[in-house]
């Protein structure tokens, strides 16, 4: 019989960042039952609200969500729905519905994630029929291509996959009718700071190699050479989820650079307060109005340590460079 392997310390940090998917989610069913915006499908990942979370958790939250949608949005209608999604590092991401009910779907919308994270999504997704139903309703065929670790539809597919092995996840999406011919968006979360600098490099200059008209959209840490980042970085130790990839995190030029060192033709990056001055006022409002906020200086502490950073390049000349906020 073959030694059962050891448990590693690699072992113990991929759990650690598995763990942060649950906390996304978490805080995202919360912040959506509160009103900050609407998530009728998180609910089937996630059964309970919660505990409270604290108002400026719940509007940082706010702020990601309406960034990056307000950039995934531009692209699709840029491409006129003629375009693919890949989103990094999914985790129980709801995005697909939402476009689904939004008539904004893309010719296909791909989720990559670790396989056991995948097995629970899929199960989730067989098992409760509201998030089941919009599968096969843009699908044609009567049945799906389904195994434990991936699920293949028309216009969706999950696959588990390790990030970290590029060739392992290329085929797969291949595979599963990736396009590198149609413009495509990756989005990633919080995803590329728990790799190595080269591992996170790989992953976007595989993006940037693969497709020849692209946006790669990255939430993710910035300014983490201060105290507050400091704080962070040994939070997260303490849960045995180091940030590998925080280097890149140090600023907003060097978010900013690392697309333009692994061949996009142009990268912009916003701090989360900057956006969040600059979401729409009227929204803004109503937002502010749902839970007072004691500390104002926290909320802008964190903010300012989280950016966007989006990258493009352009072969079919559709104006990507001008998306912004």
């Amino acid at each position: 019989m073959a030694a059962r392997q050891p448990f590693t310390d690699s072992d113990t940090a991929d759990e650690a960042v598995r763990a942060t998917c649950d906390d996304a989610t978490t805080c995202k069913r919360f912040a959506s039952s509160k009103g900050y915006w609407k998530d009728p499908y998180i609910q089937y990942f996630v059964r309970s609200v919660g505990e409270r979370k604290a108002p400026e958790i719940n509007r940082g939250y706010y702020a990601r969500v309406r960034g990056v949608n307000i950039l995934l949005d531009a692209f699709i209608r840029k491409t006129e729905c003629n375009c693919q999604v890949i989103n990094l590092g999914a985790g129980l991401d709801t995005t697909f519905w939402r476009l689904k009910d939004e008539d904004l779907l893309p010719k296909k919308f791909f989720e990559v994630d670790f396989p056991t994270v995948v097995a629970r999504k899929i199960h989730n997704i067989k098992t409760k029929p509201p998030l089941s139903k919009p599968l096969i309703e843009t699908h044609s065929t009567d049945s799906l291509l389904l195994d434990g670790h991936s699920l293949d539809s028309d216009r969706y597919c999950i696959i588990g996959a390790d990030l970290r092995d590029i060739s392992s996840m290329d085929e797969k999406l291949k595979k599963f009718s990736l396009n590198p011919e149609l413009p495509t968006l990756l989005l990633s979360e919080c995803v590329l700071v728990y790799m190595t600098p080269s591992q996170s490099s790989n992953i976007i200059h595989w993006a940037a190699e693969t497709f020849h008209t692209a946006m790669f959209v990255n939430y993710e840490q910035v300014n983490m050479g201060d105290r507050f980042g400091q704080v962070m970085i040994e939070n997260l130790q303490r849960r045995q989820c180091p940030m590998s990839g925080v280097e890149a995190c140090q600023s907003l030029d060097s978010q900013k650079e690392r697309f333009l060192k692994t061949g996009w033709e142009h990268a912009d990056a916003l701090d989360m307060m900057t956006i969040y001055g600059i979401l729409p006022q009227d929204d803004m409002a109503r937002v502010e109005r749902l839970e007072f906020l004691d500390e104002r200086e926290l909320l802008q502490q964190l903010l300012q340590h989280y950016s966007i950073c989006w990258a493009t390049k352009d072969k079919l000349k559709l104006g990507l460079a001008q998306l912004a906020f």
